[in-house]
């Protein structure tokens, strides 16, 4: 089997970590590995598969060496400033922030809803919103079933979307210290509040989940959204309603669920919880019914690991789909 040459870049951060930890899991086939960050971080030491590895420092001249892949978790500007030198490279590069998402000729993808847009050509493919991943899985069922006309979602998101920051501030009001992060005390609170605001009223992460969920399913939808950080550490949770085109077979799509290997299906008055996904790479879906108020209505939650899932897992896996369809 060909094994392949990968850089991890923002290796320190949440999602960059844990990239290292999925890589480990599902055994992708590693030659080699380089782990990149700010100059802050140079010369740390990282283990990776029972070797000791030293951050470098990321500079135009680190994909000179050569590599397969590079992972990028690093924030828009650095993704702006270097996801081009390394696909002029001729290596993959799949970046996790919202810098390429939208750009017209960039592939945008979950592999389990539209991975079969990828093509050769694609060099700098974008790992969507953490939300917008676990969301678009079992929404595609719903649209190939009975053709979505509308969304609506609520997001309850973990403070982990927010990195080890969010994290900090939480752990702050837990020991009744001022938070430093967030604007207000997430403690013991909630504020629908996530990314800066637009002069539409809406936030920009509100504006991303809509955006993103119309280009990776490929067609015009109305969709609203409400995202909202809560005090949780990991795990993501979506309240969706769902207006379409045709008629709910509520049976139908339980068994569509269940059928689904990359779904975990909460029947009856069941539901998953944040603590039910940690560590887990699935998307759990539970409260399923119809929704009463409109005609061809149904309203599902929706609960991920933010961080495995929404982020790292999801960017391997399209990783894993290049090497699986012989795209490299």
């Amino acid at each position: 089997m060909r094994k392949y040459r990968v850089a991890i870049v923002g290796a320190t951060g949440m999602v960059g970590q844990t990239f290292i930890e999925v890589l480990k899991e599902r055994q992708f086939p590693i030659e080699s590995i380089s782990f990149f960050a700010s100059a802050n971080s140079h010369g740390r030491e990282i283990a990776f598969d029972g070797k000791i590895y030293l951050i470098e420092t990321l500079t135009k001249s680190s994909f000179d060496r050569g590599f397969d892949f590079a992972l990028f978790s690093a924030g828009s500007d650095i993704s702006l400033e270097y996801a081009q030198i390394a696909a002029d490279q001729n290596i993959i590069v799949i970046d996790n922030s919202s810098a390429w998402r939208m750009k017209p000729g960039i592939s945008l993808v979950v592999p389990e809803v539209n991975a079969s847009v990828l093509t050769k050509n694609d060099k700098i493919i974008a790992n969507p919103n953490c939300s917008t991943i676990q969301a678009v899985v079992p929404l595609k069922i719903i649209d190939d079933l009975f053709n979505i006309t509308r969304i609506t979602y609520s997001t309850y998101q973990a403070v982990s979307g927010s990195g080890y920051q969010g994290i900090a501030d939480l752990k702050r009001g837990y020991n009744n210290e001022e938070n430093l992060f967030y604007d207000k005390s997430i403690y013991d609170n909630c504020f629908p509040h996530i990314d800066d605001f637009l002069e539409t009223g809406y936030t920009k992460e509100e504006q991303k989940m809509i955006d993103e969920t119309m280009k990776i399913l490929n067609k015009k939808i109305k969709i609203s959204a409400t995202c909202v950080r809560i005090p949780v550490t990991i795990g993501h949770s979506i309240s969706v309603h769902v207006e379409c085109e045709k008629a709910i077979d509520l049976n139908q799509l339980r068994h569509a669920y269940k059928e689904n290997n990359d779904i975990v299906f909460y029947e009856h008055n069941t539901y998953p919880t944040p603590k039910d996904v940690v560590g887990n790479d699935l998307v759990h879906v539970g409260r399923l019914r119809k929704d009463l108020s409109v005609d061809h209505g149904v309203i599902l939650w929706v609960v991920a690991d933010n961080i495995r899932k929404g982020a790292a897992t999801n960017a391997v896996q399209i990783a894993e789909y290049l090497i699986k369809e012989d795209l490299v």
